[in-house]
């Protein structure tokens, strides 16, 4: 009996100190470890079909797993694509909240995930404005930004950005809160333009 004690008390020492192992080495390279749902559920599968038509309100709750026409990106497929210089695409913020924090350089365009359909007063403002950051570029990548993977306004803004024929077109499904929950940097929110 108290070998068994023993064996069982060493297991679960051993498996404590692996654990307290892993999250040491995580500490020291600064970066938190992804969970099997990715950050803050950006990878989790409500089981919602996507789309081609635009979401109307509520805007927050479950978004599919892809959207048609456009790539989603994870949080280190952004982080990467973000540290290549050649390669930074633009990065547009979409959430109408006011004084939030987003990712540094993202261009916020509060109002440009709403509206009814892809020949509406917003799809017009956006597309303004999209000509202007990308210099009229359409081949030029660009990353639609939101809260959470449970915003819809992001989903909607980039398939505006399809629908008016941009090449490169990215959705953040995680949004913001996947960016903070990786422990990445934020900046507080400036708003460049509004759609209304």
């Amino acid at each position: 009996m108290f070998s068994r004690t023993l064996n069982w008390l060493l297991a679960v020492a051993t498996a404590a100190l692996a654990c307290t192992v892993l999250a040491l080495a995580t500490a020291a390279h600064g970066q938190p470890s992804a969970v099997a749902d990715g950050y803050a559920d950006e990878d989790r599968d409500w089981g919602i079909a996507p789309t081609k038509r635009l979401r109307q309100q509520p805007y927050h709750g479950p978004t599919p797993l892809t959207i048609p026409g456009a790539q989603v990106l994870r949080t280190r497929q952004l982080q990467a694509m973000l540290a290549d210089a050649g390669a930074a695409p633009v990065l547009i913020d979409v959430l109408a909240e006011e004084g939030h924090v987003t990712l540094p350089g993202t261009l916020w365009v509060p109002g440009a995930g709403r509206g009814s359909n892809f020949m509406d007063p917003v799809q017009s403002v956006l597309m303004q404005l999209l000509a202007t950051f990308t210099g009229g570029d359409k081949a030029r990548a660009m990353v639609f930004i939101c809260a959470s993977s449970q915003c819809w306004l992001s989903y909607n803004a980039a398939l505006r950005a399809v629908a008016a024929g941009y090449e490169k077109v990215y959705w953040y499904r995680g949004g913001i809160e996947a960016w903070g929950a990786a422990g990445l940097p934020t900046a507080k929110a400036v708003s460049r333009a509004g759609v209304r």
